[in-house]
Order: C-alpha cells, then structure tokens, then sequence
C-alpha cells in the first residue's frame, strides 16, 4: 500500500521539513497492524517526493481479539484485499506518522505550513465499488485536479469488466495539512470498511480534519456517514455539530432572506428591478443555457422559464429547503414534459469546484456573494471563473452607500443577519476588476434602482465577459 506525496515549490526539500522526515534516509514506524516506511525516490530542489509504504501484516490482522468468536469470518479474513488498497489502515498510517504535519507544524518552517504550495499526492490502489464517479464527487469539490486510471478485472478476460479499484492523481495548490486531512477521512469513506471500532471519538477526529471544508462540502452527509460506519446516532451528532461550529443553517437562511430582505426593499420594488435588469442581461448576451447561483425558492428560474430563448436552466443552491421550496412554486411536477426537462435544481457549494456546473453560457450570482465568508471568496472565485468558466457571469450584490435611505435600519446595520459584508460601489468595483483580470474575463457595472445623487443605486451589478 503506497502513497507519494510530491511538490515542486522551491525549493523542494523543505516537504522534508513539512513532513518531519529526513530525506536523506530511510525510516521506520511500527503499527498495531504492520510497518510503515518512509523514503524519498527523488529529493531535488526543483522537485521532491515523500513516499509512504504500509507493509500490511496479514497474520496481524486475522490474530483474535478479546471478545471476539474465534471460528467467525475465517475465509473472508484471509481472502481480502486489505493489504493492497488504501483504506482506514493508510489513514492511521498518516496521523502515525505524519502527525506533526498533519497537525500543521514545523518548528523549520513555521511560516510554509500556512502557504499553500503546489502538492500531487499519488494511490496506486485506491478502492471505490461505485466507480471513479464517486472518487471525482469527493475530492474536485475540494479544488484538486483528479486523474484516474482504472482496472481491468484480468487483462487476459477483458469481458469480465472493471475492477473497483483505480490509480488515482489528485492535483492542487494547497496547504500540506489539509491534503494530509483530505487524504485522513476521504480515504476510509471510498473503501467504506473501517477496520476499527467506531464511537463518540471518531466523531471529534471526523470534525476535527474536517474543518474548514466538511461543512461546506457538497456531499457532507455521505462523507459522515461512511466515515462513522453508518451509525445513525453518531452520523446526526456529527452533522448537527458541524450545523453549530459558526455554519449558519442554510435552510434558515433561505427563509430570512425571502422575508427580511424583502420587505426592507419591498417600497422601491428593488426585487422586481433586480429581476428585470438581470433578464434583459440575459437577452442581451443571447444566453441559451444558464445557471443560476444561489437561485434560492427558484423567483429568477420562474421568470427565465418565460423566456423562450433560453433552453436550458440549472438551479444551485446549498440549502435542500430551498430547493424544494422552488420545485413546489415552480410547480415542477405539474409542468408541461417540455418546460420540466428546461429545469434541473442541484444541491451543492458555491466555493467548490462542480464538474456540473461546467458548459453554461452565463451564470448568475443574484445578492449571492454577500452571503459567503469573506475568506471563501477566493475559492467562489476558483469554482465559478477558474473552473465552470461560463461564457458570462452576473452577479448583482447591495451598495451598502444607499443604507443609509432606508428608514429603520440602524446605521452600521446590514440589510439582514446572513450578510458576511456589504459593499460600497468603490469595493466592489475594486473585487469585480480584480477577479475579471486574474480570470481572463472583461467586466461592466449598472446600477439596479432608484439612485441618489451622494449615495448611488441600492444594488450595483458587475456583468462579466469572455
């Protein structure tokens, strides 16, 4: 069982002083269940790779434990593959001995486990009974480039079919410790057979390497699952503690914007604007197939399924109520066949890369990026302009300026609790010229509303093009 990790940050050599391994020499690990060695087949300052080899000691495995029958499942424990594939045995293998790293530090190099640095981690025999489907699902969203490779059952009987095991590359710009933690709970959720003893422990270590990124993960609920052996309890205290760890509820969240924001607007009809500027956008770019960020109880999808010049509309929001709450007013399952296959609502994150989301012809981001961490809009900016690439992007998003016209909100007050930030047009401008010029892309702002003379328009958007 191997994996290698490799950079090509300059210079090189400091992965040894990230992973707290010479490498120079070969070393040594014992674990419960093997040995775990760790080399360098190349160590040069232009590139460098760390290598992790298990050596799985099949006897250890099968040795009876207290409390369990000796005569139970002897064939299946002798007849298995767990030496060969990458599994929870390679997980623990990776917090054994790569700990330090693991937990981001290097009295070295203290400052590089901050920087994220270009890493290729490599798997010769990763397991996924569902296909290199599932394999892409879980680690693209994270913002790595996946290649795989798959297997025949037996080359000589290439009727036979493919083998659930595949060789798989992943590819990012990212800091050490969290491949280590991707690698740490990804890799027993593809093989879905913890050789371990699953409790309350294994909740703290999930939420533990999942921070920063299992909340926003599209398929958070099966990663939970997986990881904690399919045990309900353990599954549903994991998800809500990931809910309480400083995530608002996205269903809450959808509600209180349909109904704070609303109303605070609802005397200039700002919604109704917003809605027809973003429409004739539309018509005027000529755009067929678009998709809609963030697209909430479906108010845009609804007023686009009226416009005969676009085909094709996909949906996508983070919120499950949301969406369902759009396929009721939509009234989805009562359409006509043709205007129900124009439709199609996906769950998933804005800040994370989505194969799904690819081969649009604009995309729309209305009063979206407000809602998004500051520190996430780098990654909003990677999944839609670096990886979806649609031919346009309108994102529309309020001037904080103008709140000061709105009679009963507090001044320093945001138009309601789930905005991160509001805007003025000078700071969005700023952004929107910024990620236009890093992304190859031109951008043009309109005002959207009733504009003051000092103060501006109340939303201001940015239409981007390439």
């Amino acid at each position: 069982m191997l994996l290698t990790i490799t950079t090509t940050h300059h210079p090189a050599t400091d992965l040894g002083y990230l992973l707290h391994k010479n490498p120079s020499r070969l070393q040594s690990f014992p674990l419960p269940f093997g040995r775990a060695d760790v080399f360098y087949p190349e160590a040069e300052p232009d590139r460098c790779t760390a290598a992790l080899l298990l050596d799985i000691d099949p006897v250890g495995l099968v040795r009876p434990r207290a409390g369990a029958p000796d005569s139970a499942g002897w064939l299946q424990q002798y007849v298995n593959d767990r030496p060969y594939v990458a599994s929870s045995h390679l997980s623990v293998a990776i917090a054994s001995v790569f700990g330090s790293a693991l937990a981001g530090r290097s009295r070295e190099r203290a400052e590089l486990t901050e920087q994220a640095i270009p890493l290729e981690a490599r798997l010769p025999t990763l397991p996924s009974r569902e296909g290199a489907g599932l394999i892409r699902r879980l680690f693209e969203p994270l913002g790595y480039d996946v290649d795989i490779q798959d297997h025949p059952l037996d080359a000589d009987f290439p009727e036979w079919g493919a083998s659930p095991y595949f060789s798989v590359t992943i590819r990012g710009t990212v800091r050490l410790r969290e491949l280590l933690a991707h690698l740490y709970v990804l890799l027993p959720v593809l093989d879905d057979n913890k050789h371990y003893w699953v409790g309350d422990d294994e909740v703290d270590k999930l939420l533990r390497f999942g921070a920063g990124w299992l909340s926003d993960h599209p398929h958070q609920e099966l990663i939970s699952g997986r990881y904690l052996k399919h045990q309900r309890s353990l599954v549903r205290q994991a998800l809500a503690q990931l809910l309480d760890a400083g995530q608002s509820d996205p269903d809450e969240a959808a509600q209180r914007h349909e109904q704070g924001e609303a109303r605070l607007e609802a005397p200039i009809r700002l919604g109704e604007q917003r809605l027809q500027v973003v429409l004739d956008a539309l018509r005027e770019l000529g755009a067929a197939q678009v998709l809609d960020l963030g697209c909430g109880e479906g108010r845009l999808i609804g007023d686009m399924l009226r416009e005969p010049s676009i085909r094709s509309i996909t949906g996508f929001d983070v919120s499950h109520r949301a969406l369902e709450l759009a396929s009721q007013r939509l009234r989805l399952d009562t359409l006509p066949a043709a205007q129900r296959q124009r439709v199609t609502l996906l769950h998933g994150s804005l800040t994370y890369r989505d194969q799904r989301l690819f081969g649009h012809d604009a995309a729309v981001a209305m009063e979206v990026i407000e809602h998004i961490d500051p520190p996430r809009l780098g990654a909003f900016e990677e999944a839609i302009f670096g990886a979806a690439r649609p031919g346009a992007v309108l994102i529309t998003t309020p001037n904080v300026e103008y709140n000061a016209l709105f009679p009963g909100l507090p001044a320093g007050a945001f138009r309601h609790q789930d905005h991160r930030f509001e805007w003025t047009r000078g700071e969005f401008q700023n952004w929107a010229n910024g990620v236009a010029e890093r992304r190859g892309y031109d951008v043009r702002f309109q005002n959207i509303g009733p504009e003051d003379d000092a103060l501006g328009t109340p939303t201001q958007m940015g239409v981007f093009t390439r």
